[in-house]
């Protein structure tokens, strides 16, 4: 009995573990005007929230305080070094709210599409969305891509942030940890069921 139990508890295990690595991938970029690579004072603020599931990103990108209206937006990539340096544009915010302070900008961008990206990181990054994608996405894992929001006052950049994972359990998480949470109660059951009862 004991056995069977194991093997089936590796078995659920190893479902869930499976299941669990097709989940989406979720990082935060909290964008500020110090964050720039030439810092600057602007009041202005962003917390950014991409999703990467299989090929499609996608960006929740609110913003406020901005020292002048925003003319332009996207997503950079692929500094050298982590948390520093400048990149090219990777991702253009195409429809990015413009000529205001403030506002929310949502998309879905399908990494496998090449129009999803600049040109020139298109070919910078082999000429194929399948190539493009992955530098892409190696460089969300690296912490060397960063979303930038440009102003008329601040045209290099007026607020950036890089992207940095944020875990985020999984419902596939949550399921795991009751399951095992459920077998540590049962094997605690039957160890007190199985001990002899002391007389008094």
């Amino acid at each position: 009995m004991k056995r069977a139990l194991t093997v089936l508890a590796l078995a659920a295990s190893t479902l869930v573990a499976a299941a669990s690595q097709a989940a989406p991938v979720y990082y935060r970029a909290v964008a500020s005007g110090p964050a720039e690579e030439t810092p600057n004072g602007s009041p202005g603020s962003s917390v950014s929230a991409f999703e990467i599931d299989d090929l499609t990103l996608r960006a929740e990108v609110p913003f406020r305080d901005l020292s002048s209206p925003a003319i332009s937006a996207h997503i950079h990539c692929c500094t050298v070094d982590p948390f520093r340096g400048v990149a090219p544009i990777a991702i253009p915010f195409n429809d990015f709210p413009l000529q205001v302070t403030a506002g929310v900008y949502s998309a879905s961008f399908d990494l496998g599409d090449p129009a999803t990206y600049d040109a020139d990181f298109l070919a910078a990054n082999g000429g194929t969305p399948q190539l493009a994608s992955g530098a892409l996405i190696d460089a969300f894992n690296g912490n060397q891509a960063y979303v930038n929001i440009h102003s008329a006052a601040y045209s290099a950049g007026e607020i950036r942030g890089f992207a940095v994972a944020a875990p985020i359990p999984e419902p596939s998480t949550w399921a795991m940890m009751g399951m095992g949470l459920g077998m540590l109660a049962l094997l605690v059951r039957r160890r007190l069921n199985l001990q002899p009862q002391r007389a008094t």
